[in-house]
């Protein structure tokens, strides 16, 4: 039987209380749809409630000790298909400004393809907007149409 360093039980333990610091930052419907056991659950909402550090570090400090009890690879999981969700939206957010700043920049051929991937976006309503903001770009005027011009984009992308 091997034994396990006072080093690396540190280590793990600290692994751990990272893990449910991670878990606490989360919003509530996120926590919601992670398989946790009922006294993880529990003593993470309660961690979210506390406003002074000191207290809030000794619930993460307990919070990792009751992990110990489980098997924290479901966990790690669900943080890591969150953690890429969020990464997917920022790329699709990032895409979104793009398409923007091009069709203001007068791309003819990013409205067609929008139109053809997004069947259900109204041609009038894009060209209306797209040169709203143009216009708005020109007389360095507030935002406002080209944003929103964003705004229509992600009605169009996301229904």
């Amino acid at each position: 039987m091997e034994q396990i360093s006072k080093t690396q039980k540190k280590k793990e333990a600290l692994s751990l209380q990272e893990l449910g610091e991670q878990l606490v930052k989360l919003p509530k419907e996120q926590i919601e749809g992670i398989d946790l056991a009922a006294e993880i659950h529990d003593a993470v909402m309660f961690a979210k409630t506390i406003k002074k550090h000191e207290a809030l570090r000794r619930q993460l400090q307990y919070i990792g000790t009751l992990m110990r009890r489980y098997d924290t690879d479901t966990i790690r999981e669900s943080l890591r298909l969150l953690e890429q969700g969020n990464y997917k939206k920022a790329l699709e957010f990032k895409e979104m400004e793009r398409w923007r700043d091009e069709l203001i920049a007068g791309n003819k051929a990013l409205i067609e393809e929008i139109l053809t991937r997004y069947p259900a976006a109204n041609r009038q309503k894009l060209t209306q907007l797209i040169r709203k903001a143009g216009q708005e770009q020109l007389n360095n005027n507030p935002p406002k149409a080209s944003r929103l011009l964003f705004r229509y984009l992600k009605e169009i992308r996301y229904g």
